[in-house]
C-alpha cells in the first residue's frame, strides 16, 4: 500500500492542540489510498479488481474500525493513529504531521488487508468501493454507528481467566510499562538534542564571524564552521527519525496494547455470561430435571470461538511486532551510525587541513 503526500496546508499557527482540526478530517482534502489485496492473481470474488485506489478522510478511516470492531467482536482490529497531534513529534500542521498521519493510516489498512479475516469484512468492501464520496459528510454518515458489542453477564464475576490468557495479560501490563519508560527517555532525549542543536548553530556562527577578523586562519576557521554545519545537519536528520518513525511506533504499539485488553475484556464477559447461563440452567436442571438451554450452549460455543481467535490473533501480533521492532531498531542503529560517521568524517577532515596548514607554515619559515 501507498498513499500519496497532499502538499501545502496552511499552518495552525499557535492553536490550542483541542482547538486543532485533524489534517484529514472533514474540513480538509480526502486522502489517497492504494490498496493491494493480493495481486494480479487474487481470487477474491467479494472485490472487482486486484487493487483500489480511493479518497478518504480520517473520519472514514475510522467508521471503517469501529465497524470491524462491532461486527468481528472476537479478532484484534489494529488501532487507528490518533485524531490531534500526538506529544514529540510534531505540534502544529506541518507536511511531517501529515506524513506521520499517511504512514499510520497507510500501516492501518495494510493490517486489515493482511488480516485472514478481516480483509474478508463487507465494511472493507464498502470503504474500497464505495462512491461519491467527495462531499463533506464521507463514508462515516452514510450508516449510522452502532454501539459496540457488548456482553452483558448480570453482574456474575468470573470465575478465573484461563491461564494462558491471564499470561498474555500480564505481558500487556509489562510490555506497555516499557513502552512508556522508552517513550519518556525519548522524549527527553529528543528535548536535550533539540536544545544541543540550537546551541551548535550558534557555535557554528561564531567561527563564520571570526572568518573576517583572522586572515591568516580564514581556511581553519571556515573548515570550523563547515564541519559544526555538517554535525546540525546530521543531528536535525536523527532528530527527524526519531520524531517521525521512532516514536509514532511506540505510540502505535501502546495503542495496541490497548486494542488487546479490550478484546481480552470482551472474551472474559462472554465466558463470564456463560458461567451464568450455566450454573442457572444446572440449578434449574436438579429442581425440575429440564435438558440443558440452547442458550447455554451457544454461550460455549462463542467462547471457544473467542478462545480461538484471540490465540490466532495474538501469534499474528506478535509476529508483526518482532518483525516491526526489528526493523525499527535496526533502522534506529543505521541512523546512528549513519549520523557519527558524518560527524567523524568532517573533523577528520578539518585534521588533515590544519596539517597541510602546519606543513606550509614550516615551509614559509624556512623560506
Amino acid at each position: 500500500m501507498s498513499v500519496g503526500t497532499p502538499r501545502g496546508l496552511a499552518s495552525s499557527g499557535q492553536k490550542p492542540i483541542a482547538d486543532i482540526l485533524h489534517p484529514l478530517s472533514a474540513a480538509e482534502e480526502p486522502l489517497s489510498v492504494t490498496v493491494n489485496l493480493g495481486g494480479d492473481k487474487t481470487t477474491r470474488a467479494e472485490f472487482d479488481l486486484p487493487e483500489y485506489c480511493v479518497r478518504r478522510r480520517y473520519q472514514d478511516f475510522d467508521w471503517l474500525r469501529i465497524k470491524l470492531e462491532d461486527s468481528q467482536p472476537t479478532h484484534l482490529i489494529p488501532p487507528l493513529p490518533e485524531k490531534f497531534v500526538m506529544k514529540g513529534v510534531v505540534d502544529r500542521f506541518s507536511e511531517e504531521f501529515v506524513e506521520t498521519r499517511m504512514k499510520a493510516l497507510d500501516k492501518f489498512l495494510k493490517r486489515i488487508a493482511d488480516h485472514p479475516v478481516l480483509s474478508f469484512n463487507p465494511h472493507l468492501n464498502a470503504f474500497l468501493t464505495a462512491k461519491d464520496l467527495n462531499k463533506r459528510q464521507g463514508l462515516a454518515l452514510l450508516t449510522k454507528v452502532g454501539e459496540s458489542v457488548k456482553h452483558v453477564a448480570g453482574g456474575y464475576k468470573l470465575r478465573a481467566r484461563p491461564a494462558e490468557f491471564c499470561a498474555m495479560g500480564e505481558y500487556l501490563d509489562t510490555f506497555n510499562q516499557k513502552l512508556g519508560t522508552i517513550d519518556r527517555i525519548a522524549q527527553r532525549i529528543l528535548k536535550e538534542q533539540s536544545e544541543y542543536l540550537t546551541e551548535l548553530r550558534e557555535y557554528g556562527t561564531v567561527y563564520s564571524s571570526w572568518v573576517g577578523l583572522e586572515d591568516e586562519l580564514r581556511r581553519p576557521l571556515e573548515r570550523v564552521a563547515g564541519c559544526v554545519t555538517t554535525c546540525c545537519a546530521a543531528l536535525e536528520d536523527l532528530g527527524e527519525n526519531m520524531s517521525q518513525d521512532f516514536l509514532p511506533v511506540l505510540r502505535e504499539y501502546v495503542l495496541y496494547v490497548e486494542s488487546m485488553k479490550n478484546v481480552l475484556r470482551k472474551r472474559d464477559q462472554s465466558q463470564a455470561e456463560y458461567e451464568a447461563r450455566l450454573e442457572a440452567a444446572i440449578l434449574r436442571k436438579q429442581e425440575d430435571r429440564t435438558p440443558m438451554p440452547v442458550e447455554v450452549e451457544k454461550c460455549q460455543d462463542k467462547v471457544e470461538c473467542f478462545n480461538a481467535d484471540l490465540k490466532a490473533d495474538w501469534e499474528r501480533w506478535q509476529s508483526n511486532k518482532r518483525q516491526d521492532f526489528k526493523q525499527l531498531l535496526t533502522g534506529m542503529a543505521d541512523k546512528n551510525i549513519n549520523h557519527y560517521e558524518k560527524c567523524q568524517a568532517a573533523w577528520e577532515s578539518l585534521i588533515t587541513l590544519l596539517q597541510d596548514k602546519q606543513t606550509e607554515d614550516k615551509t614559509s619559515e624556512t623560506n
